[in-house]
């Protein structure tokens, strides 16, 4: 599978190939240089405010930071889980900002798996739907405070695969939280094995190493990765589920795949 970076690279390179050759120069004397195209897809972005009441991103401030960083789009993740942040943002705010500008940014949607819902897993899927009939693209950010394969989740997760969207969750010792070697996501895979699954947080990325100790999962990643990692064996632990990798965030570094 290629990460993000070599998948980019490849698509760059062909479509700057494919710009000289239909913008020769001479060939229209008044035309001005076009603008490169923008390189990137940001898959894990937040509008509001997180944790300091003086500080909000805006979606204009969302849109000029892609601008600078050359980011054509961005999917807008809501937290809707009490311990995913100070400050909530809803899912209606992520389908207004997507509403507003289809062309740069992707909206999803969620819901905290404790909140009264009538019906079970049914009523998950008209919730879900709704959002998704209004433009959402996929469930998340999944940031909750309970175990990752808790009854509660494994129903939103269920609902997810019902709809045809992708969850993206975080892991780490609060939210999803799992054991080294990630037992609990593993059994919520194998359950759901139709539901495409995008790992972000410090215990995913901890898991690209074995190794671990419980205290590993709730920081990222530091020092030399050691063999038995989570993350080669889940993926191939059933022909069904489909992982993406989000970002890595840490010393400077991003990693995605797609």
């Amino acid at each position: 599978m290629l990460n993000r970076r070599q998948f980019l690279s490849h698509t760059a390179a062909g479509t700057a190939s494919l710009a000289g050759m239909l913008t020769l120069p001479g060939l229209y004397a008044a035309e001005t240089t076009a603008k490169p195209a923008s390189k990137y897809i940001d898959v894990h972005t937040h509008i509001g405010r997180y944790t300091d009441p003086t500080k909000e991103l805006t979606v204009d401030g969302l849109l000029s930071w892609m601008d600078e960083h050359d980011v054509e789009k961005a999917v807008v993740l809501p937290l809707t889980s009490p311990e995913s942040t100070t400050f909530l943002q809803l899912t209606d705010v992520a389908l207004a900002a997507g509403k507003a500008h289809p062309d740069r940014l992707i909206p999803f949607c969620s819901i905290d798996p404790r909140q009264m819902v009538g019906g079970g897993v049914k009523g998950l899927v008209k919730i879900i739907q709704a959002w998704v009939d209004q433009g959402a693209k996929g469930f998340g950010e999944h940031k909750v405070g309970l175990d990752f394969d808790d009854p509660l989740m494994m129903r939103v997760y269920e609902a997810c695969q019902q709809v045809g969207i992708p969850l993206l969750f975080h892991i780490d010792n609060i939210r999803g939280k799992d054991v080294p070697g990630l037992k609990r996501l593993e059994h919520a895979v194998s359950t759901f094995p139709e539901l495409n699954f995008i790992g972000h947080g410090p215990g995913w990325w901890a898991s690209i190493s074995g190794g671990l100790e419980q205290k590993d999962l709730g920081g990222y990643p530091k020092g030399k990765v050691q063999p038995g990692g989570a993350i080669d064996r889940i993926p191939h632990s059933s022909t069904g589920p489909h992982f993406v990798w989000d970002r890595l965030f840490g010393a400077g570094t991003t990693r995605s795949a797609v």
